[in-house]
């Protein structure tokens, strides 16, 4: 009777840290999810105010098209880019062509003083500072449930449970440069 008991004692422990595993990676992903849901909060704002932002600088800068076109292909691709690198490519080729659109809005001293152009242009950069911090929370919850997935004792138990390494939301190779505006 002794040794069925503490081999059911054993058997037990290793239920629960199996069950305290599971329940650990399951809560480390639903806050990469939030994370990740947080960042589609910001980026649903920013696109809400992109065609306005479009339309108040054609007003001005009516020969700047290809300026607009690009802008408006740009946010389309991102609102349509389904996996996290995906998302993170065409918000990063849609965070550059804001830049030129403000660097064009630089040559029109009109459009620089027009109060609806700066309100907009002051909830954008409020917007962008809200991605930022919400791409950094991504990237903080991925780090953590990254590790909690490779370090042992627990990767055993995430391959069995098909637990996979998330990617991080990173700057693409244009944010890491400055804008060429050319005209």
């Amino acid at each position: 009777m002794g040794i069925g008991l503490i081999l059911l004692i054993g058997l037990a422990l290793i239920v629960l840290w199996v069950i305290a595993i599971y329940n650990g990676l399951i809560k480390l992903k639903n806050r990469v999810d939030e994370a990740w849901s947080d960042i589609d909060v910001q980026l649903k704002r920013r696109y809400d105010l992109i065609p306005n932002l479009i339309n108040t600088v054609k007003g001005y800068a009516k020969h700047e098209s290809t300026v607009f076109e690009k802008v408006t292909e740009a946010r389309t691709r991102a609102m349509n880019a389904g996996n996290p690198q995906d998302k993170a490519e065409a918000e990063n080729m849609l965070s550059g062509t804001l830049k030129t659109l403000f660097a064009v809005s630089e040559n029109y001293p009109e459009l620089k003083a027009n109060q609806n152009f700066l309100e907009l242009q002051r909830e954008l950069t409020d917007t962008e500072d809200k991605i930022q911090a919400s791409r950094r929370f991504y990237n903080g919850n991925v780090r953590d449930f990254n590790i909690k997935i490779e370090v042992f004792p627990n990767n055993m138990i995430a391959g069995m449970l098909h637990f996979a390494k998330r990617d991080f939301f990173e700057a693409g190779e244009g944010e890491r440069e400055n804008v060429k505006v050319e005209f």
